[in-house]
C-alpha cells in the first residue's frame, strides 16, 4: 500500500500542473509551442502511427485480449472469472466520458497545421493508447509465465504507445503537452484497474478451494 500515494499522486499532481499551464497560457506553453514547431514535419509514416490510437485500432486490440483473459480465467475455474476483463471494458468505455469535458473546459488550439479550431488538450488519441494497451497488457502479465515474455509484452505495449505520441506530435495533431498531459491522466486511471484487478484476484484466490484432496 505504500506505493499507492506514488501511483495516484504524482501523475494527478503533474496532470493538474500541466493544465493549469495551458489554461493560464505559462512558460511550459511556450517551451511547448517551441518544441511542437522544431519537431512537426508531416508524413504518411507518423500519420499511420497516430492511427494506431484511434478507436477503430486500439480497441479491437484491447477486445482480443480481454476475450483471451476471459477464456483462460473461467478455463482455470477462477472464481469471478469475468471481472478482470469487465473492469477493463468498462474503463476504456469511460476515457471518452472523462476526456471529452477536458477538451471542451480547456479549450486549446491545435497547432497551426490543424487550422482553427479548439479542443485538442488533453489527447484522445493518447488517452485510447494508453488505456487500451496498457489495460491489455496488465490483463496478459499474469498469464505469460516467463520473465522473457512478459519483459517483451511490457516492450510492444511501451513502443506501441510512443509510436502513437511520436505520430501525434510528429504529424502536427498535437502538441507535446496534450499527450504528455493524457500520460499522466491515464496513469491514474490504470493503477485504478490495476489495483482494483488484484484485490479482486487475491479474494477470489482466497475463495477457491484447493483441489488437493491430501495432506499438505
Amino acid at each position: 500500500m505504500s506505493r499507492t500515494p506514488l501511483l495516484f499522486g504524482l501523475p494527478a499532481l503533474c496532470f493538474a500542473l500541466i493544465t493549469w499551464q495551458v489554461v493560464a497560457g505559462g512558460p511550459l506553453v511556450s517551451l511547448d509551442e517551441r518544441l511542437s514547431g522544431s519537431l512537426v514535419h508531416p508524413s504518411r509514416f507518423s500519420e499511420l502511427l497516430a492511427d494506431l490510437g484511434s478507436v477503430q485500432v486500439a480497441v479491437p486490440v484491447l477486445a482480443l485480449a480481454l476475450l483471451l483473459v476471459a477464456l483462460r480465467n473461467r478455463a482455470t475455474g477462477l472464481d469471478r472469472w469475468w471481472l478482470p476483463p469487465a473492469a477493463a471494458a468498462v474503463l476504456m468505455a469511460l476515457v471518452p466520458a472523462v476526456i471529452v469535458p477536458l477538451k471542451e473546459l480547456v479549450s486549446r488550439p491545435g497547432p497551426p497545421v490543424m487550422g482553427p479550431g479548439t479542443g485538442f488538450y488533453p489527447s484522445g488519441h493518447t488517452a485510447t493508447a494508453v488505456v487500451a494497451y496498457g489495460a491489455a497488457t496488465l490483463l496478459l502479465l499474469p498469464l505469460l509465465r516467463t520473465a522473457g515474455a512478459r519483459g517483451a509484452l511490457l516492450c510492444v505495449c511501451a513502443a506501441l504507445n510512443a509510436g502513437v505520441a511520436f505520430g501525434l506530435v510528429r504529424r502536427g495533431y498535437h502538441w507535446p503537452l496534450d499527450v504528455v498531459a493524457s500520460w499522466c491522466l491515464c496513469a491514474v486511471l490504470l493503477s485504478s484497474l490495476w489495483l482494483f484487478v488484484s484485490r479482486s484476484t487475491r479474494r477470489s484466490s482466497a475463495r477457491t478451494p484447493s483441489l488437493r484432496t491430501g495432506p499438505s
